[in-house]
């Protein structure tokens, strides 16, 4: 039996933990939407790759690129990814961008930084944002389509923060590619073409409507540009030279800030409570990356709150360790298996549930948020993994005997949004950075920032990830509640883990997917590293995502019929439905003394390197 041990600051003694506390009620059958922050566009082999000095995991083959020439010119890491995130903001529009928010780990061969560039409510916001005059909330898709949805954008703050200290190039540098890009046009592809034709938001936006798709007569269906059509984004470059001379001054103030604010306030319906003033104070954060020891060998660190990504994923993978081995051990993903982690899954969302959110508006459980992934607790919730299916209710366990907090567990809600980039320079730094701008396309509002000219980049609608409904029916809030200033809960789970005994840096991870980023980069982390397959190898993998419901969904066509027969005789309820992650994945080889590179089959991405 193995435990996780805390490698994280400061050490914890062996603490018990005792059951009760709130529940968290599963919803009906079928109540869930797709967890996944984009349909799926099909399946795209993908050969595996090996590098000696350098690579980039980036979710589209130009944006690997442009962080590869940077690179190859002498750039650290941080300088790599700066340059891949400009570029995903004019190529992947739909999943982030410098209009959102990011985490980015960066291991500088000393210490690892923990970078939080997530959006915040604006000043004016309160708990009641998303209430109706009734005191209902308003349907998701509603809050989604809102300026009421707009969290002050962090990620261009936090990237100039994290170059300041381990940038190599001159920032202005960093921006060439997507400049270059953005004048010159780049060819519409598959993915992005097929996933306009759902946008609706973007389509009922009149900027959108007019950049991303073909003129049309009155009543006539909109039709996206083709794929292949070539599409220039002026506004967008002329933002980013700005940026270029300015620094990210020239975005959080000025021309552009004034044309944020009134796209956001300017809402036809749902008008935002964002002003210039939060724009101008809007501040990344450097927090302690969360370290937790797994297993014999490795030491895996993430993000603490905001995001739930480490503690979540942990607090599963502590639960797995500390049930009995079983025969089947060294094969991933048989019924048992599977059996296993969805139950160990549906206690760790609970705890998200209840407990996680802005660590500067909600205090952690016992006063330390390394009291969810005490072994002691850990042994307790694993206690409750019986042979079958949990029925009915499954409550949040109480670390450290911790006192009931009088708080409400979050409502199940859509989680959406991300790309994910790693990046190994040549001297061994690494970054894992998850970005986002939350649904699919954000509110669905493009600015120009400013310019009068074509195109522009999207606005997030970050703030749909807090709950929202503040309250529950007893009054108790919810922690993950709308608060001026507040962060909304994550899931996003840049992770880089180490080789405990010799500390080195072997492997950095994450995934786009909304909530099911968690069980998305679990699976990645735990073929690899546990099973000893490829990074490639592990993603593809099938996938399966519990979010602390009843009902847990399989990859669609991926599961054998009796392996899925297996579950339902356990008494799990199952839906096949398709789960269209996008993990990168970069891994060092001892025994080919490489990087191995991984990119998801579901989506564009490409791992590229030297």
């Amino acid at each position: 039996m193995t435990l996780l041990r805390h490698a994280a600051f400061p050490t914890l003694a062996l603490l018990s933990g005792l059951l009760g506390c709130a529940a968290l009620t599963p919803p009906p059958l079928g109540h869930e939407a797709d967890p996944a922050p984009e349909a799926g566009s099909g399946w795209q082999a993908k050969p595996g790759w090996a590098f000696e000095h350098m690579a980039v995991a980036a979710a589209h083959p130009v944006a690997a690129e442009a962080g590869l020439q940077m690179l190859r010119e002498g750039g650290s890491a941080v300088d790599a990814a700066i340059a891949v995130q400009m570029v995903l903001t004019l190529v992947e529009p739909q999943s982030s961008g410098i209009g959102g928010g990011a985490f980015l780990l960066h291991w500088d061969g000393r210490a690892v930084q923990a970078w939080d560039g997530r959006e915040t409510a604006p000043a004016a916001a309160t708990p009641q944002l998303f209430l109706q005059p009734d005191g209902q909330p308003l349907r998701f898709g509603d809050a989604v389509a809102s300026g009421l949805a707009v969290g002050v954008p962090g990620t261009l703050r936090m990237l100039e923060a994290a170059h300041r200290q381990a940038g190599h190039l001159p920032w202005s540098r960093l921006m060439a590619p997507a400049i270059q890009l953005a004048e010159d046009g780049f060819e519409i592809g598959p993915r992005l073409h097929a996933l306009l034709q759902q946008a609706r938001a973007l389509q009922a936006d009149p900027a959108g409507r007019a950049f991303y798709y073909q003129p049309s007569a009155a009543g006539e269906a909109l039709r996206p540009w083709p794929v292949g059509h070539r599409l220039r984004n002026p506004a967008l470059a002329a933002v980013l030279r700005r940026v270029a001379v300015e620094g990210a001054a020239a975005f959080y103030q000025g021309a552009v800030a004034r044309a944020i604010v009134q796209r956001v306030q300017g809402h036809a319906q749902r008008p935002g409570r964002m002003t210039e003033s939060d724009l101008a104070a809007y501040h990344p954060a450097l927090r302690q990356a969360i370290c937790t020891d797994w297993q014999r060998d490795w030491r895996v660190c993430g993000m603490g709150p905001p995001s739930s990504g480490h503690l979540t994923m942990m607090q599963i993978l502590g639960q797995l360790d500390a049930l009995p081995a079983h025969a089947a051990d060294a094969r991933p993903q048989d019924a048992e298996d599977l059996h296993r982690m969805i139950e160990a899954s549906r206690l760790a969302f609970a705890d998200r549930a209840l407990y996680i959110a802005d660590p500067a508006f909600v205090p952690a459980p016992a006063g330390d948020w390394q009291s969810l992934l005490a072994p002691a607790y850990l042994h307790e919730r694993a206690a409750l993994i019986g042979p079958g299916a949990a029925v009915g209710e499954v409550a949040a366990g109480r670390p450290m005997a911790t006192r009931v907090p009088g708080l409400a567990p979050q409502p199940p809600q859509p989680e959406h949004g991300t790309s994910h980039i790693s990046v190994v320079d040549a001297q061994g730094r690494v970054v894992a950075m998850t970005t986002t701008i939350e649904g699919g396309f954000g509110s669905g509002m493009l600015c120009d920032g400013g310019t009068g000219l074509p195109g522009g980049f999207l606005l997030n609608n970050e703030l749909t990830d807090f709950s929202l409904l503040p309250t529950d029916a007893q009054g108790r809030p919810v922690a993950n509640r709308v608060e001026g200033g507040k962060r909304p809960r994550s899931s996003m789970s840049p992770t880089v883990v180490f080789n405990r005994h010799t500390g080195q840096a072997v492997m950095s991870l994450g995934s786009p997917g909304g909530a099911a980023i968690i069980p998305f980069t679990l699976k990645v982390l735990r073929g690899a590293l546990e099973t000893g397959l490829t990074p490639q190898a592990a993603m593809n993998l099938p996938n399966v995502v519990n979010l602390g419901a009843a009902v847990t969904l399989l990859e669609q066509g991926r599961f054998a019929p009796a392996t899925v027969q297996a579950l339902r005789a356990r008494g799990h309820l199952i839906r096949e439905d398709v789960l269209p992650s996008g993990a990168q994945a970069l891994q060092w080889s001892p025994a080919q003394q490489r990087w191995l590179g991984g990119a998801d089959p579901r989506r564009e991405g490409v791992v590229a390197g030297e």
